[in-house]
């Protein structure tokens, strides 16, 4: 007999950033994936404690834009029933950015975007973390706003425009500034949308093409092996319980 199905649910804001090279991993651990577009689903109709793990993928909204996108709100009280019940919770960009406002640090606006394929340096907590496999490895970047570190967290990876890149709470939240997400059709969609842009932040569209043919091998690895190692803390800890 099969043990119980898990379930991974996930917050989307737009579908051109879904779970890219985080899918097959959930997929080959037996995840029931339930992706929610949360733009137009009633996210506080959501049951915030029944998904084993959430998973909080990125998008053009500012963090501090609830009055503007009202449902950023309602991500933010379904996060913090998580946070009050140390239930497993995966934060990217702007997931990072609405993890931390709701541990109560601030979200801003930064000076300029950082863009491109581009490495993140490990702390001494991040090099005992799955962050560590994202050492030596660029990892794709494209967003203006950041955080401050929340109060209570581990800083994982820093880099040199944006210092709080990844953090953690325990072994059941993990927030990262970087797209660990990002596969070739995902890059693709980016590129068509907003490539426009891109020379104002001293790069171009067949620049990052290269950038990836180099790098997104590498990066694709390392994000199946990250998700897949802050899973096995997860399911431990879930063992233990």
């Amino acid at each position: 007999m099969t043990g119980p199905t898990r379930t991974a649910l996930v917050l989307r804001h737009d579908p051109s950033i879904g779970l890219g090279n985080l899918e097959p991993t959930l997929v080959a651990r037996g995840y029931e994936v339930m992706t929610v577009d949360t733009p137009t689903t009633d996210v506080s109709a959501l049951d915030a404690l029944a998904p084993d793990v959430v998973i909080v993928l990125g998008g053009e909204e500012a963090a501090y834009e609830t009055d503007r996108h009202p449902y950023l709100a309602d991500e933010i009280a379904l996060l913090r029933a998580r946070i009050d019940a140390e239930a497993p919770v995966f934060g990217v960009c702007l997931g990072a950015q609405l993890l931390a406002s709701t541990l109560g640090a601030r979200v801003y606006k930064g000076a300029r975007k950082e863009v491109g394929w581009l490495e993140v340096t490990p702390t001494a907590a991040g090099a005992d973390s799955p962050v560590r496999h994202f050492a030596g490895v660029p990892a794709v970047q494209w967003h203006g706003d950041h955080y401050e570190l929340p109060d209570g967290v581990e800083l994982l990876a820093s880099s040199p425009q944006y210092p709080n890149q990844a953090y953690r709470r325990g072994d059941w939240l993990l927030a990262v500034q970087f797209h660990p997400e990002v596969d070739d059709a995902i890059h693709e969609d980016w590129l068509a949308a907003w490539g426009d842009e891109l020379p104002e932040y001293g790069t171009t569209a067949e620049q990052l093409r290269a950038e990836r043919a180099s790098y997104g091998p590498r990066a694709g690895e390392a994000s199946a092996v990250l998700l897949g190692e802050w899973l096995d803390g997860v399911e431990a800890r879930r063992a233990a319980a």
